[in-house]
């Protein structure tokens, strides 16, 4: 079938009351324009549910579209995404406010090379991707109307928020356990929650060494040493072995 219908068909089951989704003509008209299949392929672009890509979780459609709609870009707003993946929510981005005006990172460089490659297949080779700690952002291009975090933290990230422009806006998932979309406005500079969007569940945002690819560093014969005293000292007494229990 053809794709176009198929992106059609998606777009109009995201708006349909049973899901409402996608509520701004915005999201929809961008949303029907990327063809998903150079993200994702053709299996399942347009099925709604979640795929995987270099053991990092490739979003539903319904989902995308809750993280874009929260974000609410402008044309011509400058846009950070944290945590690009395979990069279809960067082009989604990139049909709003024009693909020059989207940056985007990934803590994991095979992604970094994926989403590249799929949105110059895609026809948005210049939003910018690049391999940085998402924690960090990216300063060079701050600061930021808009940052799309599709990662979860416990609180934002006080070096996001300080790349906001003094009326932008940061969506995430915050929170451990239970987690709610959260929108976040830069206030005093220390980040204020103006908004909370429902439940939703992210995997955490990763720090440098955290990646799936990482391979474990061989450990030195004193780091041995170290972590095995640490494991001694952490015994409870029964199994201490100075202790006599025959004493007793």
């Amino acid at each position: 079938m053809d794709p176009a219908v198929l992106r059609d068909d998606m777009v109009d089951s995201l708006e349909h009351e049973a899901k409402r989704c996608i509520r701004s003509a915005t999201v929809s008209v961008a949303m029907r324009e990327v063809p998903r299949e150079a993200f994702v392929g053709d299996e399942y672009a347009y099925a709604d549910r979640t795929g995987e890509c270099h053991g990092t979780r490739v979003l539903a459609p319904s989902t995308a579209a809750r993280l874009l709609e929260a974000l609410a870009p402008d044309p011509d707003d400058n846009v950070l995404v944290v945590g690009v993946g395979v990069g279809y929510t960067a082009a989604v981005l990139a049909e709003i406010v024009g693909a020059a005006n989207v940056q985007a990172v990934d803590i994991d460089r095979r992604l970094v090379y994926e989403a590249r490659s799929n949105l110059e297949r895609a026809g948005y080779g210049a939003v910018l991707v690049d391999c940085a700690d998402g924690a960090d952002g990216l300063p060079a291009y701050a600061p930021y109307d808009r940052v799309l975090v599709e990662a979860a933290a416990i609180e934002p990230p006080a070096r996001l928020v300080r790349q906001l422009a003094s009326d932008g806006r940061l969506v995430l998932p915050l929170g451990g356990g239970e987690q709610t979309l959260s929108v976040v406005e830069r206030g005093d500079g220390s980040g204020e929650v103006v908004e909370r969007l429902g439940t939703t569940a992210f995997s955490p945002m990763l720090v440098d060494g955290e990646q799936a690819n990482t391979v474990e560093r061989n450990r030195t014969h004193r780091e041995d040493r170290e972590f095995a005293q640490r494991a001694h000292e952490r015994r409870k007494g029964w199994e201490q072995d100075w202790i006599d229990w025959d004493r007793y």
